[in-house]
């Protein structure tokens, strides 16, 4: 069960100087790649916290901005990864693009975005998902989808498309400002490149290469 790598490599000379720009090229890749049908959910990640124990949770959430200062996501408040969060900021990213052969991962810190920027972001889901931000009470034990369901109804009935929906106060987004951004390219046999962007206190990043 092993596939090998023909994918054009990744060289020190051609990586970005910093590591949002270089996130920037390979995503513009990947959603173009998702144009085809090569990927699915270009901007799909694995989000991996640990609560106050140090015990490790990963699940896969969408990425929906980047920028210089990280990657953001939106989740319910009380929900495993920002109940992990609230107790220990410190969070992996992992962007899985196997078709492509790449992969990218992040360490870094979470931080709760501001309410402005959750509320414009939450103006442009979906109806229904706006809807379903309010209707699940995220990783509680719910007695069956039934009352997921009949949640959902009463809402879907007090805020019919076209009604505004008020934005959940127990809902919204995390940045993750990046300690370390690694770029990971598959090579045949098994000598893949990887390039790992690491931040100084200066706002500097060094750019180093590891072995596979």
């Amino acid at each position: 069960m092993r596939k090998q790598y023909r994918a054009a490599g990744l060289a020190e000379q051609d990586a970005a100087a910093h590591p949002m720009d270089q996130f920037a090229r390979w995503f513009e890749d990947t959603a173009r790649a998702a144009l085809h049908g090569t990927v699915h959910e270009p901007n799909a990640m694995v989000v991996s916290t640990a609560d106050a124990a140090g015990r490790p949770s990963s699940r896969t959430v969408l990425m929906k901005h980047f920028d210089t200062d990280g990657f953001v996501f939106y989740t319910n408040f009380g929900s495993r990864k920002a109940r992990d969060l609230a107790e220990n900021p410190y969070v992996s990213l992992l962007f899985p693009w196997h078709p492509l052969a790449r992969q990218v991962i992040v360490t870094g810190t979470a931080r709760r975005t501001g309410r402005e920027e959750t509320a414009a972001y939450f103006r442009t889901r979906p109806h229904g998902s706006q809807l379903g931000a309010w209707a699940s009470a995220q990783s509680t034990v719910i007695t069956s989808r039934t009352e997921l369901d009949t949640a959902y109804a009463d809402l879907e009935a007090r805020y019919p498309e076209g009604e505004q929906v008020p934005v959940p106060p127990h809902w919204g987004g995390f940045r993750v400002a990046p300690d370390t951004v690694e770029f990971w390219q598959g090579r045949e046999n098994r000598l893949h490149d990887r390039l790992r962007y690491t931040s100084h206190p200066d706002a500097t990043w060094t750019l180093d290469r590891l072995s596979p």
